[in-house]
């Protein structure tokens, strides 16, 4: 059903132009997300992959950054969502399905690659809790997010799967994250996915896990 009546559209379609174009840019002016999406389309040269490769380059420069000058893992925590919601901007603005996944996905393996010392000394462990579990909470989204997708493209994230199952075995305090919330680590190491995950993630939410 739609959400405007038909007597509404017909009226819209009869305003003159120059009251159109009055409107909607007053209506783009309160909404930020629908206003960058259309110049993306509209105006922006950049393709979508063009622009997945700039924020490729932007998450491993800046990891590489707040990894040399680690000061606590609470600011970290806070640094590395900043980068996660640069990801959902560009996800909003492009709709890159692919990019979701496999930015978020690069965004893990340089956290834990660069930060295996930084995680295994942190304290307080309240905060390197809440740390290890938005971790593994990512990691079941990246896993969903690729699941969803044609069966023909998993295979272009089987190696960083892969690496990220290596990179949490290989971290004491990630592992014992994963194994506590339900985190199978052999779906990475065999970059092999359930086909009920979302019903075995749906389950452990509503069990208190993951957060």
């Amino acid at each position: 059903m739609s959400f405007f009546p038909k007597e509404f559209k017909e009226a819209l379609s009869h305003l003159p132009e120059t009251e159109k174009d009055k409107l909607i840019l007053r209506l783009l002016k309160k909404d930020l997300n629908l206003a960058n999406r259309l110049l993306f389309e509209l105006v922006d040269t950049k393709t979508v992959e063009d622009r997945r490769l700039i924020l490729q380059d932007r998450i491993i420069n800046h990891v590489k950054r707040i990894t040399e000058t680690f000061y606590s893992i609470a600011y970290f925590n806070v640094e590395v969502r900043w980068l996660s919601g640069d990801i959902s901007e560009h996800v909003r603005i492009t709709k890159d399905k692919y990019g979701d996944a496999s930015l978020n996905l690069l965004l893990l393996n340089e956290v834990l690659k660069q930060n295996k010392n930084h995680i295994l000394e942190a304290r307080p462990p309240a905060k390197l809790r809440k740390f290890s579990i938005q971790i593994i909470a990512r990691v079941f989204k990246v896993l969903l997010l690729i699941h969803k997708m044609d069966v023909d493209l998993h295979l272009d994230f089987k190696e960083d799967l892969m690496l990220l199952g290596k990179l949490i075995s290989d971290n004491k305090k990630i592992m014992d994250t994963a194994v506590k919330n339900g985190l199978d680590i052999n779906w990475l190491l065999n970059a092999e996915i359930p086909s009920d995950l979302a019903n075995i993630h749906k389950e452990l939410k509503a069990n208190g896990f993951l957060k």
